[in-house]
């Protein structure tokens, strides 16, 4: 997720992870912590919208990918049962019922997760980049990132990044967990499994709730 955040248009390739890594999340400089907040101009604000349009291929993907790792993890899950539990000559017809929940699912939820990260990048990233970045900074970083200011973006986007992916998943949670749910309740009728009540918050635990099932698939 990181890395699709970072790597932007116009940004070259860059590993969030490993930026991370071997550079801590730098807070603002302590000239710019200790300058006085003013209001931004209207030409910053504009070149803040344009840094956030160059941005936004990038915020879709981390979007998606909040809103398909739950899902991929429901159906690694999935298929691991099917290959270890159900009878061969089953395993299609659970298999194509398994896909068909999952891509109601993202047909959902990821239009959702993508319409919140845009409307939380104007107040969550927006504001972070007019506290870290000066008006001359950002003419800069729009108009070419092989500079200073692009170097500054990057130690930057760590903390950033952190930042509002948590602030995604809070604000879009509420809306995604039903559906998540659904999913799974979806998935577990699929197998023959009964739902756990506690697969949505954890699920992990799907592959654990299904293991009671286990002797009516292989007694067959």
């Amino acid at each position: 997720m990181r890395h699709h955040l970072i790597t932007i248009a116009l940004l070259g390739s860059t590993t969030l992870g490993a930026q991370a890594q071997s550079t801590p999340a730098a807070p603002a400089s302590p000239a710019a912590a200790s300058a006085p907040a003013a209001p931004a101009s209207p030409a910053k604000k504009a070149l803040i919208q344009r840094v956030l349009t160059l941005q936004q291929p990038a915020l879709e993907n981390t979007a998606r990918e909040v809103a398909e790792r739950p899902a991929m993890q429901l159906t690694s899950a999935a298929q691991q049962y099917l290959q270890q539990r159900v009878p061969p000559d089953k395993r299609d017809a659970m298999w194509t019922q398994v896909q068909a929940a999952v891509r109601k699912y993202l047909a959902e939820a990821v239009p959702l997760v993508k319409e919140r990260a845009l409307t939380l990048s104007q107040t969550t990233l927006a504001g972070m980049l007019d506290e870290r970045f000066t008006e001359d900074e950002l003419k800069q970083l729009a108009a070419t990132l092989e500079n200073p200011a692009f170097k500054k973006f990057q130690q930057a986007m760590p903390e950033i990044s952190d930042k509002f992916v948590q602030k995604l998943v809070a604000d879009a949670g509420a809306s995604v967990d039903p559906k998540l749910k659904a999913l799974d309740a979806s998935i577990s009728t699929a197998l023959g499994v009964p739902p756990a009540g506690t697969a949505a918050s954890a699920p992990a635990s799907g592959p654990r709730a299904a293991k009671p099932a286990a002797p009516k698939a292989s007694g067959k």
